[in-house]
């Protein structure tokens, strides 16, 4: 089964199209990136895979998109329960102001976990999982604004991955961060796609290049070109896509 199945989406925010005929398909256990100048479609196209859209007056949708099969716009979806399974990691880090070990314990306790065993064996494999785990293990109680730019979007990576979602949406979660946490955030993106379906918006075609399996290129709202990585970047089939990669974009 197709992990999201998007069939000719239009999107709106009052009377302006930001996005026009948009279909594709993400399989899962795959990294989907998605590329192109900023304010053409990318960031809304990612939340509208949770619903984050619906948080905007005026916006209005047409088309269908599938999550694991189900219409998650049709009437009566419990969107709670598909936030739960589709997590978000945005551009800046945004840690609660709690302490490290509540940031990830909290979200279990909202979703009803009261075993403080099993909240916290979760909590350590999840700050595992993120790779912060020896950065943090004599520091739980501390809060988590005490942490690097890098140490909280791992922190916020793993809050996500708590709650066992079976897929994550980045919006550029390394933009704010130097090389070296950059790296280690890529090398959690490849080691989360052995459990999960992960789709990352990213500037940095570089990233998009080492990371994802496949990577969709938008312009002014289209989808121009939607391929396996290696032939978006080396031999596209659009000239749009190649002017983009190559650098010769305006």
């Amino acid at each position: 089964m197709k992990k999201i199945e998007v069939k000719n989406v239009d999107f709106y925010y009052g009377d302006f199209q930001a996005l026009k005929a948009i279909s594709m398909d993400v399989e899962p256990n795959t990294v989907v990136a998605f590329i192109g100048p900023s304010g053409c479609g990318k960031t809304t196209l990612l939340r509208l895979f949770n619903r984050m859209n619906d948080l905007i007056p005026g916006t209005r949708i047409t088309g269908k998109i599938f999550v694991e099969g189900v219409d998650i716009y049709q009437k009566g979806i419990a969107i709670d329960q598909l936030r739960k399974n589709i997590g978000m990691v945005f551009q800046r880090p945004n840690p609660f102001p709690k302490s490290i070990y509540e940031n990830i314990a909290y979200g279990l306790r909202v979703n009803g976990v009261k075993n403080e065993k099993f909240i916290q064996q979760r909590v350590e494999e999840t700050l595992r999982d993120a790779a912060l785990w020896d950065e943090v293990k004599d520091k739980m109680k501390k809060s988590a604004f005490e942490l690097s730019g890098g140490q909280q979007q791992r922190l916020c990576i793993a809050r996500a991955m708590a709650i066992s979602p079976s897929i994550l949406l980045m919006d550029e979660p390394a933009s704010a961060l130097d090389p070296i946490s950059t790296a280690k955030i890529e090398e959690l993106i490849k080691e989360l796609k052995k459990d999960i379906t992960v789709v990352i918006v990213t500037h940095n075609m570089q990233q998009a290049a080492r990371i994802s399996d496949k990577t969709a290129y938008f312009y002014l709202g289209e989808m121009i070109e939607y391929d396996n990585t290696r032939k978006i970047f080396t031999n596209p089939t659009k000239e749009n896509t190649q002017n983009y990669v190559t650098g010769r974009f305006g």
